[in-house]
């Protein structure tokens, strides 16, 4: 495999599906029958993947790679990531659109411009994207990648704002607060990102 200069993790591949080396594959890209749009994929331990075939089953794919032709080759792969270098994926995102590899690195301002950490990485457990910042002092926080959150994002200029009330790091206290109180402030550990 060539060496990806900025590889973009595109699929997972899962348990063997059948005796003819078919797999089922969980994918990451928008649509999931577009995989087999970007070209060979890339395991990190060098192996390339031409896609063959490949028809939707329920929430995942079930591909048949050129490489793979039983099912004990295609037990072996469950688990591979496959990748592709951002450079094969198209530039032509709507607006509030972005590809994780592009924000991952960008610095992280609050709404001063005062700088808080960069972007580690992305995740998703279940409730939506979340964003992983690693900050000046060492530590991660977890912020929601949500509009009310993460305002301005601006790859061109390297930077993320984060209104930092939205994203938990902060208390807001206001003065209108009823009595009774907290109906509208985040609900959970201040760093666990949640659901809001």
């Amino acid at each position: 495999m060539p060496k990806l200069k900025n590889p973009v993790l595109m699929a997972t591949i899962g348990a063997a599906h059948g005796i003819k080396g078919e797999v089922r594959v969980k994918t990451f890209t928008g649509e999931p029958m577009a995989l087999g749009d970007y070209g060979p994929l890339h395991a990190s331990d060098g192996q390339t993947f031409v896609i063959r075939d490949l028809r939707p089953q329920k929430d995942m794919l079930v591909v048949r790679f050129e490489c793979v032709s039983d099912r004990n080759v295609a037990e072996a792969l469950n688990g591979t990531e496959l990748f592709v270098d951002r450079s094969v994926l198209p530039d032509d995102l709507e607006e509030d659109e972005f590809y994780h590899a592009d924000l991952i690195g960008l610095a992280v301002v609050d709404e001063t411009g005062g700088k808080i950490g960069t972007i580690r990485a992305l995740h998703d457990f279940g409730g939506g994207d979340i964003i992983e910042v690693a900050t000046s002092g060492g530590r991660s926080e977890l912020i929601p990648f949500t509009k009310a959150a993460v305002p301005a994002i601006d790859v061109a200029g390297g930077t993320v704002t984060i209104d930092t009330a939205a994203a938990g790091l902060r208390d807001e206290e206001d003065e209108d607060e009823p009595s009774g109180g907290g109906a509208d402030r985040p609900r959970g550990p201040r760093s666990a990102g949640g659901n809001r």
